[in-house]
């Protein structure tokens, strides 16, 4: 099987064409893609990472039907889903006679418990929302990882940091819990995003302010709002200045961290590996460092360990906790869901 898979995420769009012998071609963009006619060549079925499913919990083959549904879950995930919908519309307009499949980032999350995706609402209102969870496919690909790298460890808590960031626990390699809810903007500290805030301060502000609020806490916020720069990066260069600015960012981003992760832990009863993926959280050694040193208490220690070869461990000696480097690979997660969605279809 030949399987082109399209990721639009949040702050960037990644193609990749991949085979069941393990051959793969990749582009950075949707543009660079379709520039080479090799990568449209031969391609048996499409993917497409959508951050937002509903309730569906299995891929779905795209027809015109399924784009309406898909639309109107869009204020759901603002940053992701049109983004993923002009890219559906571009491929299938390309390779109209293949099918398409949605693969939803909410679909691993089916898993966790009733009481841990229930809002304390009433029901009509609970009818209406509770918590998905998302950056499915990177967390199941994370997990499945981790169950080749230390087999032994059931209770797996994995860290996807990148433009969008989320915590997901894991045991015997299901979801249990998360740190996003309904929509993508809960929980951790994000490059744009504010994370999880006080409810009264939101009718607060919505009360009193001429604020769009679905704009600056979507768009303005964040490591963006905290210090006027939404790069990891550059944050951290500039907190080796002592920039005040920066260094607050920093604190807060991490110390947002360390809490929700205690809560995961929590919800596990324990940790046997931690994980770091994403684009920052492969990429960042100084940043995997500040946090695993907030760690200590839980018996997470580091090597210093800068490259971000797939598959690293980085446990230290003395620790009693395991962490692994894995490399996001949400299209590898797609073509295994896809894969098994084709033969049911067969």
């Amino acid at each position: 099987m030949r399987l082109l898979t399209v990721n639009a995420g949040s702050t960037s769009t990644k193609v990749s064409v991949l085979d069941e012998t393990g051959d793969e071609q990749s582009y950075h963009s949707l543009d660079a893609a379709i520039v080479d006619i090799n990568a449209w060549s031969g391609v048996d079925a499409v993917a497409h990472r959508v951050v937002h499913g509903g309730e569906r919990t299995e891929p779905v083959v795209i027809d015109d039907a399924v784009r309406v549904e898909l639309t109107e879950l869009a204020d759901l995930a603002p940053l992701h889903q049109m983004p993923s919908l002009e890219a559906i519309d571009v491929c299938r307009g390309r390779l109209p006679s293949v099918p398409h499949f949605a693969c939803f980032d909410t679909s691993f999350h089916a898993t966790i418990p009733v009481a841990a995706r229930t809002y304390a609402v009433p029901q009509r209102l609970r009818e209406r929302i509770r918590v998905y969870g998302f950056h499915g496919l990177s967390h199941a690909w994370a997990g499945a990882r981790v169950s080749e790298l230390a087999p032994e460890a059931e209770r797996v808590l994995v860290a996807h940091l990148g433009g969008g960031g989320s915590l997901c626990g894991l045991l015997s390699g299901r979801s249990v819990t998360t740190t996003m809810g309904f929509t993508p903007l809960d929980g951790l500290v994000m490059a744009t995003r504010s994370g999880s805030l006080d409810p009264g301060a939101l009718l607060w502000l919505a009360r009193h302010t001429d604020e769009d609020l679905d704009h600056v806490l979507e768009r303005e916020s964040g490591l963006l709002g905290l210090c006027g720069t939404a790069d990891m990066r550059e944050v951290l260069r500039r907190a080796q200045t002592d920039d005040t600015a920066a260094e607050l960012a920093l604190e807060v981003y991490v110390g947002r961290l360390v809490r929700l992760l205690g809560g995961c832990v929590a919800d596990l009863e324990g940790i046997d590996a931690l994980v770091f993926t994403g684009g920052i959280g492969e990429n960042s050694a100084p940043l995997r460092a500040l946090i695993c040193d907030r760690l200590r208490w839980l018996g997470v220690k580091i090597v210093a360990h800068r490259d971000s070869v797939d598959g690293s461990e980085l446990t230290a000696v003395g620790a009693t906790v395991r962490t692994f480097l894995v490399h996001a690979r949400e299209d590898r997660q797609m073509f295994t869901e896809v894969a098994r969605s084709l033969r049911t279809l067969a």
